[in-house]
């Protein structure tokens, strides 16, 4: 699944949406007489992605009760399958667009302007709609969640876990934006926060060429190896977790369910809140009328310092204190 191509044609008409929307707030009126109708794009099925959604899906029930019925879509990991997701959303004419990962928000903000689009599971607004210094509101008809982690958190954690390693690693689809993102971010911090150390980056396409950056990456002998909130290695943790298992390979992940299938430690939200988060923000719109265009992107505002015992046990990983076990 190369989807390069479409990510950055998808980014750049999200821009000339939002863009263009920047003067049309679809606000609704809420009426108690009215079932409303919500669509739910999710990208792919794992456990970060699920987690967010039933958040959403437990909060906007809660808050609504039966005034809201779901139309729930999975894209199987395939980002023109959002596109055509959304596009049915739109010609349903739902009251309101849940987009979980950025391949679906993308797909959502391009498809509509007239329908207030929620995203989640997005790590940076502005780099997953092309906005020029993004700061914390999309306006137009976006808005939402991010599962962003303190990036300069976690490359000191990283640091201070392994005051050892001179030569880090960093694995990723170059078909994710927001991955692209991370890895900026984090190659910076890390020198921020030690002097003398190289950074490997090794970018995959697909899961099909995930094994052989892993290979590459093993041949090269890094000391650590740092995995972003990347979908597609999220997808593909059992293989990762072979051949860093084989490599004896220490592995900091940006979330907890990466962590859980490949990774030693981490720093994560919890996609469960965030989830719920962005269906506090649906029922402001639904119910209260809420303006989507001055809805700020809100965060999870406590990351959780946790570990693996399995994979730290095998790797004979001393664990700090301030760190909780991954069930």
């Amino acid at each position: 699944m190369k989807h390069t191509k479409l990510f950055a044609l998808l980014s750049t008409s999200a821009l000339l949406v939002t863009g263009c929307g920047k003067n049309i707030d679809p606000v609704i009126s809420w009426d108690p007489n009215k079932t409303y109708q919500v669509g739910i794009c999710q990208l792919v099925t794992h456990e970060a992605l699920d987690a967010a959604t039933k958040g959403f899906k437990d909060k906007l029930k809660e808050e609504l009760g039966d005034k809201v019925v779901f139309d729930e879509q999975n894209a199987a990991g395939d980002s023109a399958a959002c596109v055509t997701i959304a596009n049915t959303f739109v010609s349903k004419k739902v009251d309101l667009i849940m987009a979980n990962a950025t391949p679906a928000l993308q797909a959502a903000a391009n498809s509509t302007v007239d329908i207030p689009v929620l995203g989640t599971s997005i790590t940076d607004y502005g780099t997953a709609l092309n906005i020029k210094n993004f700061v914390d509101t999309v306006g137009g008809n976006v808005s939402g969640t991010s599962d962003l982690a303190p990036l300069d958190e976690q490359a000191k954690m990283m640091v201070e876990l392994f005051p050892e390693a001179k030569k880090f690693g960093i694995l990723y689809c170059s078909a994710e934006a927001n991955s692209k993102y991370q890895v900026d971010s984090i190659s910076k911090e890390l020198n921020k926060q030690k002097s003398g150390i190289s950074i490997n980056k090794y970018s995959f396409s697909d899961s099909n060429d995930l094994p052989s950056q892993l290979d590459k990456m093993v041949a090269d002998k890094v000391d650590a190896l740092f995995i972003p909130t990347d979908n597609t290695c999220a997808s593909n943790v059992e293989t990762i977790d072979a051949k860093c298992s084989a490599a004896g390979l220490k592995v900091f992940c940006g979330e907890e369910g990466i962590c859980k299938g490949c990774g030693a430690f981490t720093l994560s939200i919890s996609y469960y809140n965030i989830g719920v988060k962005t269906g506090e923000m649906a029922a402001k719109i639904i119910k209260e009328g809420a303006h989507i265009s001055k809805m700020k992107v809100q965060y999870d505002a406590a990351p959780v310092k946790k570990y693996n015992p399995t994979i730290c046990e095998r790797l004979g990983l001393t664990v700090p204190d301030g760190y909780v076990a991954i069930q």
